[in-house]
């Protein structure tokens, strides 16, 4: 007997994966989709409240499966958005800016950044993971952040008193002249108003200066309780103090595994010699980009250390002797040190492990 054929069954269509990309600002997020082969669905704007947020999941999430999202400024504009996206189990990379060649080519609007945004995480030239700010390094930003200010605030005011002793009485200037800054301080705190408005101003700056010092303290003391918490081992290296340490903290971020490897912590701290070769040039160039407060803490560390510590010394004396320039030797210096503090930030990799200075 001839057999039957069965009838044909209806394949229900499976929903189709999209990719979100998101223009930050201030008040209003602009978001794009497109498809996986590269169409664009659709773009619009939401506000930068929780409601938005979740609105902008829901928008998206009605055109498709979203997986993966690009997001600008994720440590700034876009963090509480990036958050929101990875509590819905979404991929999140962090988007840069487009250049100003594809500006010029294509224009300049929100849509088009935040289309920009998606097509970066699907040609996979975006791969960078943002940092997840939700631990003692978001704690150390802020209170570096408020540091700063107030010691920025405290010099200005302590600049303001020595301009304004000039113009004193005499007698009353030559009291307060050669006095240190604390003692300066201190004794025009304890001025009587009495006197005039320029000693007024002066004990008014008194104790300004002194409420900012007692700011600074307390900063400092919570900048280092926090260092002490997760990385303890960092403050007993040669000539990594909690300011240092927290820089640096702060610039490998709460997941220091997205950091591949020491060289791309390097890179991030701006201590990776860039190729520039050409032909039969064979050159590197210094690298003038990465964090430049994360430079800055490696320098003060390879100073301190030129000063105080004998293994650095005789490497520099070893280098010297071959003909480099103390630069060179500083530079080098500051890449060996992004290689030593990168294996106490990263917890995976061994906390004993010192290489020699022969490495660089």
């Amino acid at each position: 007997m001839p057999q039957c054929a069965l009838p044909p069954q209806h394949v229900p269509d499976l929903p189709e994966d999209v990719i979100l990309g998101v223009d930050t600002h201030k008040d209003i997020h602009v978001a794009a989709l497109i498809t996986t082969l590269g169409a664009s669905l659709a773009h619009q704007e939401f506000p930068t409240t929780a409601r938005g947020y979740r609105q902008l999941i829901s928008w998206a999430r009605s055109f498709g499966v979203l997986h993966r999202a690009g997001v600008e400024c994720t440590g700034s504009y876009g963090a509480a958005l990036t958050r929101a996206l990875k509590a819905e189990g979404i991929h999140v990379v962090e988007i840069n800016q487009p250049d100003r060649a594809t500006r010029r080519k294509r224009g300049k609007t929100d849509a088009i950044d935040a289309d920009a945004a998606a097509r970066g995480v699907l040609s996979g030239r975006a791969t960078t993971t943002p940092k997840s700010a939700d631990g003692p390094a978001a704690d150390m930003r802020v209170l570096r952040l408020a540091k700063e200010s107030a010691v920025k605030a405290r010099t200005q005011a302590l600049n303001q008193l020595k301009a304004v002793l000039l113009d004193v009485d005499p007698d009353l200037r030559d009291l307060l002249t050669g006095l240190s800054n604390a003692a300066l301080v201190a004794t025009c705190a304890a001025l009587v108003d009495e006197r005039g408005e320029a000693v007024f101003t002066m004990r008014l700056l008194a104790l300004r200066i002194q409420n900012l010092s007692a700011e600074v303290k307390e900063l400092t003391w919570r900048t280092t309780k926090a260092v002490r918490s997760c990385r303890p081992q960092l403050l007993d290296l040669v000539g990594v103090g909690p300011d240092s340490a927290a820089v640096l903290l702060i610039a490998a971020g709460d997941n220091p595994d997205r950091l591949t490897d020491e060289a791309s912590f390097a890179a991030l701290c701006g201590v990776s010699p860039v190729e520039q070769s050409s032909g039969k040039t064979q050159r590197r160039r210094l690298n003038r980009g990465g964090n430049r407060q994360a430079n800055a803490a490696l320098y003060r560390i390879v100073m301190t250390r030129i000063r105080w510590d004998e293994r650095t010394q005789a490497y520099l004396q070893r280098r010297t002797a071959e003909g480099m320039s103390k630069r060179e030797i500083i530079r080098c210096l500051k890449r060996y040190v992004a290689r030593e503090l990168y294996r106490h930030i990263r917890p995976s990799v061994p906390l004993n492990y010192r290489p020699p200075l022969d490495e660089t």
